[in-house]
């Protein structure tokens, strides 16, 4: 059986990946070794920060509403730049992207679908298995989930 490939062999056709990023060692840890082990020249990286939703603004002033908005955009901001100049000292394309959503395995594998991503990097928290039993996995859920394949970059000191 014979495979055509369209297009010349110049021709590079652009693939997404999304590599779900935060604040955590693993998340930095996970990039770099996409960067340094899995990336294609071809390949968009569109990283996804998913901020951590826990202000219930019935309780709280709106003082302290706007307080805590503005060092989670302050965080987002540097977040942002960290990943962006790093993928640029690269030569890596890349965006960076917010998703809001209190289920992040389920922002990311729509996400991933949304923007045709041929595949997922992602992180792990390394929570001890009584953790993640009770608590859930977001690594998890995006393998189980994704409509394309996943990898899930574990640190290798832990």
């Amino acid at each position: 059986m014979e495979m055509a490939c369209s297009g010349s062999d110049t021709e590079v056709q652009q693939r997404n990946v999304v590599i779900a990023v935060d604040n955590s060692e693993n998340s930095e840890w996970a990039f770099d070794w996409y960067c340094e082990n899995f990336f294609k020249p071809g390949q968009k990286v569109i990283l996804l920060h998913i901020p951590d939703v826990y202000v219930n603004a019935t309780t709280m002033s709106a003082a302290k509403v706007a307080e805590y908005q503005n060092n989670a955009e302050a965080k987002t901001k540097a977040l942002r730049d960290k990943f962006i100049q790093s993928a640029n000292k690269r030569n890596i394309t890349a965006e960076f992207k917010v998703e809001a959503g209190d289920k992040p395995g389920q922002v990311i594998c729509e996400v991933a679908q949304k923007t045709d991503a041929v595949f997922v990097v992602t992180g792990t928290r390394g929570m001890g298995k009584f953790r993640r039993t009770v608590l859930g996995s977001v690594s998890d859920f995006v393998v189980h989930h994704a409509h394309c394949p996943v990898l899930v970059a574990r640190h290798k000191d832990k």
